[in-house]
């Protein structure tokens, strides 16, 4: 479920509890009103001012909770990217899609010497195969130590 629906389900929930605590609260201010005698001194009287703020701030909790929910932003779908990288890799040939096919199938990121090990190919090959895949913003290279690491866009 989206965040969004989260955070709307939970306004919703505290709107009709809101009604439930104001007709409970009205009910209870009648019988405090009809049964206290003793007029304003009366300590039912205190304990409903507490009941009222300790009702209606619970319902403010709830509902800002509902409202950080609605403005969260929803997590990815991890599995997304790859899809996408899959449907772009199938558009590629020979060489180019060798190497793709090696970054999808290490997560998204692999070091340029394993790209190196797992083809077969030169450095010079598959820094040229990098390059065209850069150009294409497949991919992004990032200096690590002596080698790079190639991340899949």
């Amino acid at each position: 479920m989206r965040n969004k629906h989260v955070g709307l389900l939970i306004i919703g929930i505290a709107i009709f509890i809101l009604f439930i605590v104001i007709s409970f609260n009205n009910a209870l201010e009648s019988i405090v009103n009809t049964t206290c005698t003793h007029g304003a001194e009366c300590p039912m009287y205190a304990t409903l001012g507490v009941q009222k703020a300790i009702s209606y701030g619970s319902m403010v909790v709830l509902a800002i909770l509902g409202g950080l929910f609605y403005f969260m932003k929803d997590e990815q779908d991890k599995k997304e990217p790859q899809k996408i990288a899959n449907k772009i890799a199938a558009d590629l040939e020979g060489e180019e899609k060798q190497v793709m096919d090696i970054v999808i199938r290490n997560d998204g990121s692999v070091y340029q010497s394993d790209i190196i090990k797992d083809t077969g190919f030169t450095k010079v090959k598959v820094s040229r195969v990098l390059d065209k895949l850069e150009g294409r913003q497949l991919i992004d290279r990032k200096r690590r130590g002596m080698t790079n690491v190639i991340i899949a866009k």
